[in-house]
């Protein structure tokens, strides 16, 4: 191993989560892939390794540190971007069923080629706006665990993301700062989605030190019919 994969071996470890040389090589894929696919297309900002390792695949593996990933079989993950955080969750706990959810055409076929040169099974990228795949049957209200990471305010995201969890199922809203202002605008927009927050997690990132708050959401019952609206209203016109 190099030192990047020694560090987050070991802090990853120190979490429970313990990776096999296997795993270690995905990673190590994953990140050549992106900053390959990068030069071509806008995937991040972020290309140097030992900061790709911690802003992003150390910080989408922390939502494990808050729930027990062997309870959750079917995970969607929204607004994806470069697979963010549900292929380092995938990678680390293979059991999982992932749906990637993505707008841009152009990122789907980066997730796919991923998905592909990484040998991982169980996981679907849907091309398409939240609002549409939400309203599919095979999609609404029908997984254990629905992310987004860093993707837009909560009181636009709810209305994105909650109707694919399934009753008694959670949303989890990965953040940067502290979130305390948009949970308390989110309020009426989490009862009309049958959302009710449940936590919400504070740590810092292990060399940067920046603040990362994780939002769990539990889904009390189906979505309501009318939602989500049709595309583009969430975020114009959030339910406030």
């Amino acid at each position: 191993m190099n030192s990047t994969e020694t560090w987050f071996a070991d802090l990853l470890g120190q979490h429970g989560v313990a990776l096999t040389p296997l795993q270690l090589q995905q990673f190590q894929t994953y990140y050549e892939l992106l900053v390959e696919w990068n030069e071509k297309m806008n995937l991040t900002g972020i290309t140097e390794r030992e900061a790709v390792y911690e802003k992003h695949f150390y910080d989408s593996v922390t939502l494990s540190f808050f729930m027990n990933m062997d309870e959750i079989a079917a995970m969607a993950d929204i607004g994806s971007g470069a697979g963010f955080p549900s292929l380092p969750l995938k990678i680390c706990f293979p059991h999982l069923k992932v749906t990637i959810v993505d707008s841009l055409n152009k990122r789907i076929q980066f997730l796919q080629h991923v998905v592909t040169s990484l040998s991982l099974s169980d996981v679907t990228c849907v091309h398409g706006r939240a609002e549409d795949i939400g309203r599919l049957p095979a999609h609404r209200d029908a997984y254990d665990l629905v992310t987004a990471r860093a993707v837009a305010r909560l009181s636009g995201l709810n209305e994105l993301c909650l109707p694919f969890a399934r009753k008694g199922g959670v949303f989890a809203a990965m953040k940067g700062a502290d979130p305390a202002e948009e949970t308390q605008e989110a309020k009426r927009s989490l009862s009309e989605l049958k959302g009710k927050l449940s936590n919400i997690h504070h740590l810092k990132l292990p060399f940067e030190q920046s603040d990362r708050h994780i939002i769990v959401i539990d889904k009390l019952a189906a979505t309501p019919a009318k939602y989500p609206r049709k595309a583009g209203l969430p975020l114009k016109q959030p339910i406030l």
